[in-house]
């Protein structure tokens, strides 16, 4: 399957503003990139490209004052199978889990294991570790939660979200993300693409998304406690502790975004 993604945000700069950009494809699609999705600029100003302390790719620019839009736009080849599931997973003991995964116990600034941790063992210690624990965290997040764009706000916690019961789609990854490392399974945030496709019309208009992955029989998988449903063309941009790791966009000056479109659709197959 060939899958069109790309973004198109516009802004309103009244001086000239550093901006850090997150908006390319993670590293780990590169071969499935059919052409590079360069960022570009209206109007064009010099990139300067590097890696966070994830590995992922950010572009450091200004924006000068005015109008100023950035694109990203390519075709992934994806299998088309949906997000793959290994219900036997095991759950690995603190001890034996490798150390590049520690990191993703701790608490962060929108998951406050530390404030969570009873909770997530009353409702979820009892259950066996491994896969089916982790799904039942989604399980619960998913219902607990009331999905809407009205409810977005950029301060909210975990426990904010747990508490409130309403939020968007970091919302549900953040208190997935804390349950999971309350209870020693090492979780991270993850933002990307996820596609409508082979879901029935009418399609939300595109945005971004957020889930999460976690660790469990060796390995990372992908849970979305959003949608709690396996979805075709989920396409990684990056990932972190939580959103505080990885903005889309990081200004560092007063702005207005005045236009914001996102591309996640099948594209036309290739003719012989």
């Amino acid at each position: 399957m060939r899958i069109h993604v790309g973004c198109e945000m516009t802004y309103d700069f009244v001086q000239d503003t550093p901006v850090v950009t997150m908006l390319n494809v993670h590293a780990s699609r590169f071969s499935d990139l059919e052409r590079p999705d360069y960022l570009l600029t209206v109007p064009a100003v010099p990139l300067e490209g590097y890696r966070d302390t994830f590995g992922n790719w950010c572009n450091r620019l200004i924006a000068p004052a005015g109008r100023f839009t950035l694109k990203t736009d390519t075709v992934v080849r994806d299998h088309g199978n949906g997000d793959m599931t290994d219900t036997v997973a095991r759950q690995e003991e603190v001890r034996g889990l490798p150390v590049d995964t520690l990191l993703y116990l701790l608490g962060s600034r929108y998951c406050e294991t530390d404030r969570l941790s009873q909770t997530a063992w009353d409702l979820f210690g009892a259950m066996a570790p491994g896969w089916a624990r982790v799904q039942a965290i989604c399980d619960y997040v998913h219902d607990r939660i009331a999905f809407g764009y009205e409810h977005s706000r950029p301060t909210r916690t975990a426990l904010e979200a747990f508490e409130e019961r309403r939020g968007v789609c970091r919302d549900y990854a953040h208190l997935a993300i804390a349950f999971c490392r309350c209870l020693n399974i090492p979780a991270r945030y993850c933002t990307g693409y996820v596609s409508d496709i082979g879901l029935p019309l009418p399609h939300a208009p595109g945005d971004f998304a957020a889930w999460m992955e976690v660790f469990l029989g060796g390995r990372w998988h992908t849970f979305d406690p959003r949608n709690n449903s396996s979805r075709i063309g989920r396409i990684l941009i990056a990932y972190g502790r939580d959103a505080a790791d990885v903005p889309l966009t990081l200004t560092f000056g007063p702005n207005t975004l005045v236009d914001f479109r996102v591309t996640t659709e099948e594209a036309t197959p290739l003719t012989a």
